[in-house]
């Protein structure tokens, strides 16, 4: 491709942000470009296995970012069409209603948003049908309105599943279906039917899907954007730089860097950045030019502020019976989401992960040696454990972001102390509850390798918030329609948009406002 080939709209990255989006504006007739950093992910048996994926980090990109102190530390990013959609857990919520408002946690304030819930409902349900999400609306009896039920119903609970959402039931909690994007078809016992593509393994959580069953970007947006001819898709395209014209109002030209060091040039009407909210504030920041000193889209100094990335926690209770649970994905519990009796904050919210195996607890023996007792051998640990996925809000602080230094390379400020009482109340509330839960009440280990050996900062999957949206131009990035202040045809639309992350996982809402800033740019382009 020539630097003379034009587009109506090109847009950077392919996951849940840019890979939905593309698929909004393709029936659409537009030329529409993607660029994605990385290629296609290979399917091999690789993408199943433990010691590859969470051991040895196989598919993760080879680099390295830079903390505060300046020490190097892996960052939990994978380059390939889709995006990290291709590793998430396709755990798919909605953000409550509160959540868009300000709310007041123990350690400040998370801030309001410009828009409210109401004005992003539609599109949450339009989400929710295209990425074929299975639950059941009006279980959580916390969760905003809806106008429309899920498309699917929830994948049922394995036995030791369904036992503890009995079990929890009698404590007087609310457990629900997680609501879990897959492509299943369940017969009247709960199994995968022989035509079901999904089939209910235990490989959904942080696993590549060999059989293309996992509702990702790539499988559910972006092949199936490109059937339509308008829509062209180039990859192993590292965008590293953005150019702005003359009066430098618009981006106007997209320099890429392809295999071998290959420059290449390409311009369209309208440009869309959806690289991950680190990523596409690197790539804003890398762009600063005459007009734009300190980064396009960045006349209000926060491009790389503010990041956030939820407090997690990925803890493995040890089950006094076997769990022979498979798919394990399939249950949460809000009843602290906003606050308790004895707690007046938000606490969070409690899923399940994906399920333990032999080789994962290898992985942290170094780590458990002296956490649990002699006669229970690491593969029996296995064979017992039940895991859950705590996740508590991260509080949006200026000194929480990413810089450049003079060589390019990545720079991630972080404040891991932040807001962790929440998550802290969170974790005793379950340790509390296992005894009632039939399970060895001592026993509620961190999995760590889950978080990339223990490293906090590492853990970036639930990476937002670095060019965040708003009325005021001068402590916002981007307007209420995620196009920046300063330029007129630049968007982005990956997390980087969030002006605060509440506490669920993120990529349900980056797949909403993609869908309601692709009918915007749509009706723009008339």
């Amino acid at each position: 491709m020539g630097a003379s080939t034009h587009y109506d709209v090109i847009v950077i990255g392919t996951g849940a942000g840019g890979g939905t989006l593309a698929h909004r504006l393709a029936p659409s007739g537009k030329r529409v470009l993607l660029l994605e950093r990385g290629g296609f992910l290979p399917r091999e048996r690789d993408n199943w296995d433990s010691t590859a994926v969470f051991v040895k980090g196989k598919y993760r990109a080879p680099e390295f970012w830079l903390d505060a102190h300046g020490r190097e530390f892996p960052p939990e990013v994978n380059y390939y069409v889709g995006g990290n959609t291709k590793f998430y857990g396709a755990a798919l919520f909605r953000l409550r209603p509160e959540d868009f408002g300000e709310l007041r946690h123990h350690d400040g304030v998370s801030p309001a948003w410009p828009i409210r819930y109401e004005d992003l409902e539609p599109y949450y349900t339009q989400a929710e049908h295209l990425y074929l999400v299975h639950g059941r609306h009006g279980e959580d009896p916390w969760e905003g309105p809806v106008s429309g039920q899920y498309a699917y119903p929830p994948v049922e609970h394995e036995p030791r599943i369904q036992q503890l959402s009995d079990d929890l039931e009698k404590q007087g909690l609310h457990p629900f279906h997680l609501p879990i994007g897959v492509n299943l078809s369940q017969d009247d016992s709960g199994r995968a039917t022989r035509s079901s593509v999904c089939i209910r393994c235990d490989r959904v959580d942080g696993f590549p899907c060999l059989v293309r069953g996992k509702s990702d970007a790539q499988v559910i947006c972006v092949e199936p954007a490109l059937r339509y001819p308008e829509v062209e898709l180039v990859t192993d395209a590292h965008v590293v730089r953005l150019e702005t014209g003359p009066d430098g109002r618009s981006v106007s030209t997209v320099v890429a860097r392809l295999a071998e060091d290959e420059e290449v040039r390409y311009s369209a009407d309208i440009v869309v950045v959806a690289c991950g909210a680190v990523n596409s504030a690197v790539l804003l920041l890398a762009s600063a030019n005459d007009q734009h000193p300190r980064g396009l889209a960045n006349s209000s100094d926060v491009v790389g502020r503010y990041y956030m990335r939820h407090n997690n926690l990925a803890l493995m209770a040890v089950s006094k019976e076997p769990n022979d649970t498979l798919f394990q994905k399939t249950l949460a519990l809000h009843d602290w989401y906003l606050g308790a009796d004895d707690w007046e904050y938000p606490l969070g919210g409690i899923q399940m992960l994906g399920k333990s195996d032999a080789e994962q607890i290898h992985g942290e023996a170094p780590r458990w040696a002296g956490a649990v007792t002699p006669d229970m051998p690491f593969e029996v640990m296995a064979h017992h454990a039940v895991d859950f996925w705590l996740c508590g809000e991260d509080l949006p602080q200026p000194d929480n972001r990413i810089t450049l230094d003079g060589d390019g390379r990545i720079h991630l400020a972080l404040d891991e102390s932040n807001n962790i009482a929440g998550l802290t109340q969170l974790r005793h509330k379950l340790q509390h509850m296992l005894g009632h839960l039939g399970m060895h009440e001592h026993h509620l280990l961190s999995r760590s390798i889950y978080l990339h050996k223990g490293m906090p900062i590492g853990a970036t999957a639930h990476q937002a918030g670095t060019v965040r949206f708003g009325d005021d131009p001068a402590t916002s990035a981007l307007d209420v329609n995620c196009k920046a202040h300063d330029l007129d045809n630049l968007y982005v639309v990956d997390t980087s948009f969030f002006p605060s992350i509440g506490a669920v996982n993120p990529s349900l809402t980056a797949i909403a406002n993609a869908l309601r800033v692709g009918d915007h740019i749509l009706e723009r382009l008339g």
